[in-house]
């Protein structure tokens, strides 16, 4: 098992993750995995075979990440990381001013404490720390175009994807003297299961808010949005040129409607307000 690769993944069981592990094992890097459960590492391991080695921990528990970078370590016999890529996440919705706190409070320590745990463990498997390495690795961090412009009713998340950028460019600055770069790939639309849990999320309980209708009306655009996203695999495309293009850009954005993209950064913020706000009945009357 080579330096250049061998790679972190979290969060492989399904869609981006399990795309990003498609790509990078096919293009013959060896990838560490994680799940949280014995039944999607061993799926996985029938289905990537040797160039897959499971992992099975949550992001949220220190002494598993801990475990995990240990066991790394062990298979890399001296080699270093090629790259760590912080893809695990949810995505929880809902109106902020009627959102459980406790709800909140776990969609931040899945999408940012989680990074900051991985990070941690895995970072001196890159070079990040010790003696120097002759080719340190890279972290990718699976943002979102979300963390650029926020939606109503995704507020939990577009906060913990907004905090990521942030954290990212932080930590891009802070790992300068290894030569450890940090650069984040921001999907929009795409099409994995995450798109078919929106179907399943009860709106109901906020029935008696003047969000219903406005909440139907985002649930069936994000529904629609996962039927005409990209396939998972081009992020996975994304990924492996961001471990291994020598120049690496800070940020990619990958989106099936690269205007729209374009749209909400040129335009004036009280616009798009206006222009969301009409679109889901948002607006005050009159």
């Amino acid at each position: 098992m080579t330096q250049a690769k061998s790679v972190v993944v979290t969060g492989v069981s399904t869609g981006i993750g399990w795309a990003i592990t498609k790509v990078l094992t096919a293009s013959g890097f060896h990838v560490f995995g994680s799940v949280r459960k014995q039944a999607d590492a061993d799926r996985l391991q029938a289905e990537f075979g040797s160039g897959f080695t499971p992992l099975i921990f949550d992001v949220t528990d220190e002494a598993a990440v801990g475990a995990a970078a240990r066991k790394v370590e062990a298979a890399l016999d001296g080699d270093t990381l090629a790259g760590l890529v912080n893809n695990a996440g949810i995505a929880i919705a809902g109106p902020l001013l009627h959102l459980p706190v406790e709800e909140f409070r776990q969609q931040l320590d899945v999408n940012l404490t989680g990074v900051v745990i991985a990070t941690q463990a895995f970072a001196p498997l890159l070079g990040a720390g010790g003696a120097p390495v002759s080719t340190p690795g890279r972290i990718v961090n699976i943002s979102s175009v979300g963390g650029k412009n926020a939606n109503p009713f995704m507020g939990p998340y577009c906060t913990s994807k907004f905090g990521l950028e942030g954290l990212s460019e932080s930590l891009r600055r802070e790992l300068l003297p290894f030569g450890v770069d940090v650069v984040i790939v921001a999907p929009g639309a795409v099409a994995t299961p995450i798109w078919d849990k929106a179907d399943s999320v009860d709106v109901t309980r906020y029935d008696n808010t003047i969000y219903a209708p406005a909440l139907a009306g985002m649930k069936a655009f994000m529904l629609s949005m996962g039927k005409s996203g990209l396939p998972p695999e081009k992020i996975g495309e994304i990924v492996q040129l961001a471990l291994t293009t020598p120049t690496p850009k800070t940020r990619y954005v990958v989106s099936p409607d690269p205007f729209q993209v374009f749209m909400t950064g040129v335009l004036p913020k009280r616009t798009l307000d206006r222009i969301i706000g009409k679109r889901l009945g948002l607006l005050p009357a009159g």
